[in-house]
């Protein structure tokens, strides 16, 4: 039976993801001091998978956290296909009550099946289904590539493996993660057909202390 080992991780933390701020595809933060001990964490714990080929979004926050892979000598493709949905005009801006309520009305009126409704001057779920698609095919077309690293980001990822699983969209809020999770998924060349092995995992940062806030 012909197997293909996907491992799609989100990619570390960055000081806007502690600070609470939406990044989406509009903001290249680099990964902070926490970001980088996650990274440094998975890699330690998955050096020993022989993968043929590591995927990223264009963001430097995903190519930071395989960082360690590539360095070894791992083939590298980067797709904007891949990088987190766009939020709109909104990304980037200090948390307050306005954004917040209309965040959560946004993914709430997803969440009731209006996956086509985009964020203003943004992405809707639909569109970066429809992005991700071509990519999914290109990894999908290579057979010879066994286990691949896949690194993106948590709104993308939800679309992604509802995608995978052929769900409705509405559906992605089923798929949790936090930063540096990972989801082992095993594709079969014979029947088409993916299963999770392993959901939203974090048990490779369980070694890391957890940093002081100040």
């Amino acid at each position: 039976m012909k197997r293909k080992s996907i491992y799609l991780i989100r990619h570390g933390e960055t000081d806007l993801n502690r600070q609470g701020v939406v990044q989406g595809s509009g903001v290249n933060a680099p990964l902070n001091e926490w970001g980088e001990a996650q990274a440094t964490a998975f890699f330690n714990a998955y050096q020993h998978v022989p993968f043929d080929k590591v995927y990223t979004s264009d963001l430097i926050r995903t190519h930071q956290t395989v960082r360690g892979f590539i360095n070894q000598g791992i083939a590298h493709e980067s797709y904007a296909g891949l990088n987190e949905i766009s939020w709109g005009i909104r990304e980037g801006r200090e948390p307050n009550t306005g954004d917040n309520n209309y965040y959560r009305e946004l993914t709430q009126a997803w969440s009731n099946g209006n996956v086509e409704l985009a964020s203003e001057e943004g992405e809707s779920p639909v569109q970066v289904r429809d992005r991700q698609l071509p990519v999914i095919e290109t990894i999908l077309s290579r057979p010879h590539e066994r286990n691949i690293l896949v690194a993106m980001h948590g709104r993308a990822m939800r679309v992604l493996l509802t995608t995978l699983f052929k769900q409705p969209l509405f559906k992605m809020d089923d798929y949790g993660h936090s930063n540096l999770c990972l989801y082992k998924i095993n594709y079969s060349y014979d029947t088409g057909l993916f299963e999770i092995e392993l959901a939203n995992d974090i048990t490779h940062l369980l070694s890391l202390e957890i940093p002081q806030t100040v």
